[in-house]
């Protein structure tokens, strides 16, 4: 099979209130990523052009691996979307998305654009998509994605001399479907569920989460409605919960651990192109003697 498998693992170590632009990693070929990693690509743009940079991440779900091959990005300049579509990228790559968190992303594709309006973005992937349960791999079918590619509206408005940078956030949780009996491969549907944001619209919410063998999932609410998730990094217990508009937000930390209790962080506020840092939250033990 001529598709790459890229892994790259990048957590955060020490969450500090910078933007996401500032945590770039540009995959390229199979080796592991530590061995290839560069900075963002400098902002030398052809004078009369803008650039678009695609960036893909995850929201994690409660799986060991999943992998997405991405043939091929595309963005559309025209209102009819059967119509304008244009290659941007082939990375012809896989991508673990459980590796995709807390900050790190990988890129897509960038390409130099004529300013205008861009409605749509569509990716294209492959069939080489897959999940592993319990040290098991199996094959994720996708129904028609390979057709047609998966559509987003983005409403990208490209301007000369600048770089927009566009984000996806791949909701693992609410893209893979169980069907059929247990342990049989086809038993998993990948019916992907993404969000497409921009850096300069949106903020962030990080922090620490103690001990970290609480293993916590936090969610950041408005309401009832969550609007962004992720899982603590299982050595440090760092987290980021990015793609946030700006607005005041709920967030509930929740052990999987059961030998913790759930916290609520209420009144929690974003600013575009900033991270509200909440520092270090303790859980406390289920039995009610950890502290606050």
């Amino acid at each position: 099979m001529n598709t790459k498998d890229v892994n790259p693992r990048l957590f955060f170590r020490n969450i500090l209130p910078i933007t996401l632009a500032a945590m770039l990693a540009v995959l390229a070929g199979s080796c592991d990523i530590t061995d290839d990693v560069s900075q963002d690509p400098p902002n030398d743009i052809t004078e009369g052009k803008g650039k678009l940079i695609v960036r893909m991440h995850d929201n994690p779900g409660n799986y060991e691996e999943v992998w997405v091959d991405v043939q091929r990005v595309e963005v559309n300049n025209q209102l009819e979307d059967d119509q304008g579509w244009f290659v941007i990228s082939e990375p012809e790559q896989r991508y673990n998305l459980l590796d995709l968190v807390n900050g790190a992303h990988v890129v897509l594709g960038e390409a130099e654009l004529d300013p205008g309006i861009y409605p749509q973005i569509r990716l294209i992937l492959g069939d080489d998509n897959s999940i592993v349960v319990d040290g098991t791999e199996h094959g994720l079918k996708t129904p028609s994605a390979q057709q047609t590619g998966l559509k987003l509206n983005v409403d990208a408005e490209i301007e000369e001399g600048v770089v927009y940078n566009l984000y996806l956030d791949f909701d693992v949780s609410k893209s893979i479907v169980r069907r059929g009996p247990p342990h049989e491969d086809g038993r998993y549907l990948l019916k992907p569920v993404i969000r497409a944001y921009t850096d300069a619209a949106t903020g962030s919410i990080s922090g620490i989460v103690e001990p970290v063998e609480s293993d916590s999932w936090l969610y950041a609410m408005v309401d009832q409605d969550t609007l962004s998730s992720t899982r603590t990094d299982m050595e440090t217990g760092a987290f980021l919960l990015s793609g946030l508009q700006a607005g005041t937000y709920s967030v509930s930390v929740n052990p999987a651990n059961e030998d913790y209790e759930s916290v609520l962080i209420e009144d929690v506020v974003v600013a575009p192109r900033d991270t509200t840092d909440l520092g270090t939250i303790t859980v406390p033990e289920a039995d009610g003697n950890g502290e606050n």
